[in-house]
């Protein structure tokens, strides 16, 4: 959670919860399929939700990779 509000700051603030997939363990990233198993640890993924729960955009990300802020804002913009 802490990683999540400093992102969130970064960002200048934003109206909508953040979500990170502590427990049950894996069961959000099993229910998108970015879960690994063999590794015990979700792909580094973002999901966009629209307020009626459509996912309007989602990405993963190679490992060692970081989304871009900028483009994530972006995208939300035209949501």
């Amino acid at each position: 959670m802490p990683s999540l509000k400093a992102w969130s700051e970064q960002l200048g603030g934003i109206p909508f919860p953040l979500l990170s997939d502590y427990w049950p363990h894996g069961a959000v990233g099993r229910a998108y399929g970015v879960f690994n198993e063999e590794r015990g640890m979700n792909a580094r993924s973002v999901f966009l939700v629209d307020a009626q729960g459509i996912i309007r955009h989602s990405h993963v990300y190679a490992p060692g990779t970081i989304p871009e802020s900028a483009d994530l804002l972006e995208r939300l913009k035209a949501i």
